[in-house]
């Protein structure tokens, strides 16, 4: 859940909290549906660089069902930043995965894949 943190292979990957969002003058999410917006620290505590790619690392289920990420939702929080790019050895980095799902959804899962090579998966869940 919000504030929980998990280690795999020297990498902690922290949930720091979930908002909603229902757009802004431009962007606006479908009738019926809100922006939830998951904002993440990734701590590199290994001795290499690892990659982290929004669409490759992160996998969304809301209520149960598989949802995409959103640009759009991402792009409706001035100031977000998409979790994607290098962490260097020793390093950290904050940034914010992004759905369009039912404002009526009771739970969101939050799958972290750290290496795509690989089927360990770290999981965060957000219930509203």
């Amino acid at each position: 859940g919000v504030g929980e943190s998990a280690e795999q292979k020297n990498i902690i990957v922290t949930l720091n909290a979930v908002t909603e969002s229902s757009g802004n003058d431009f962007i606006k999410p479908a009738d019926g549906n809100i922006f939830a917006l998951a904002e993440f620290t990734i701590e590199n505590n290994s001795d290499k660089e690892i990659n982290i790619s929004s669409l490759l690392s992160f996998e969304g289920y809301q209520d149960g069902y598989s949802t995409s990420t959103s640009f759009s939702a991402l792009t409706a929080k001035d100031g977000a930043e998409q979790l994607d790019g290098t962490i260097a050895a020793g390093k950290k980095m904050k940034g914010v995965i992004g759905y369009e799902i039912p404002s009526t959804y009771s739970e969101l899962e939050i799958n972290v894949q750290l290496d795509v090579l690989s089927n360990k998966k770290i999981t965060f869940v957000y219930k509203k």
